[in-house]
């Protein structure tokens, strides 16, 4: 389970600590807070310190404008686990844009981030089957390989107008002919479970 602390609340580090052992495994933040400085305070910093001991990733909920901000704490914290939700929503604009997806891609050289491969319904064309998403993950699997990206529900979002699950997950299951049996496991399932099922 995802929780989310207020990071300006005394003792953050306590709380996760906490939460854990109540089966909480990560944590949503994002720069959405109406925060500029939102991975500057005191309070974030302790939670990155302490994802890294308890391991429960930060799950960034960002654009591809934040991705230098979050590259700077995972050169100051390289052991806490980070995941990176939605390709940090590029492509939300319609086009994906080459410099926001090899940003991206340059995350991949920190050997605890790892990508959620989501929210098809809001990028690109916004409409199955969504195959023009198909070279952005492609160069994310290149960059990170299929042990560090997930595919995830986005539940409910993902369930309405065309879009379902039947199309995301028929976009991994059956859309992309380079991926092996092994490497659709792993995406569609084994990922996820290391990550956030490691209790």
């Amino acid at each position: 389970m995802v929780g989310m602390i207020d990071d300006r609340l005394p003792e953050p580090g306590k709380r996760m600590r906490e939460l854990l052992r109540r089966g909480v495994t990560g944590f949503r933040i994002g720069s959405g807070s109406g925060r500029p400085d939102w991975l500057a305070s005191d309070g974030m910093h302790v939670m990155w310190q302490t994802a890294a001991e308890t391991r429960q990733p930060m799950c960034c909920l960002i654009n591809p404008s934040d991705l230098p901000a979050v590259a700077a704490m995972c050169r100051r914290y390289p052991e806490t686990p980070v995941v990176i939700d939605h390709f940090a929503r590029i492509g939300m604009t319609g086009t994906i844009e080459a410099g926001d997806l090899r940003n991206l891609c340059a995350l991949a050289r920190f050997r605890h981030i790892f990508v959620k491969l989501s929210a098809f319904y809001a990028l690109g064309k916004k409409r199955p089957p969504h195959d023009e998403l198909i070279p952005m993950i492609r160069r994310l699997l290149d960059a990170f390989g299929p042990d560090r990206l997930m595919w995830a529900s986005d539940c409910p979002y993902q369930l309405g107008g065309e879009s379902s699950y039947q199309s995301s997950i028929g976009l991994i299951r059956d859309r992309m002919d380079f991926l092996t049996p092994e490497d659709r496991c792993r995406l569609l399932k084994t990922t996820a479970e290391t990550v956030f099922f490691f209790r």
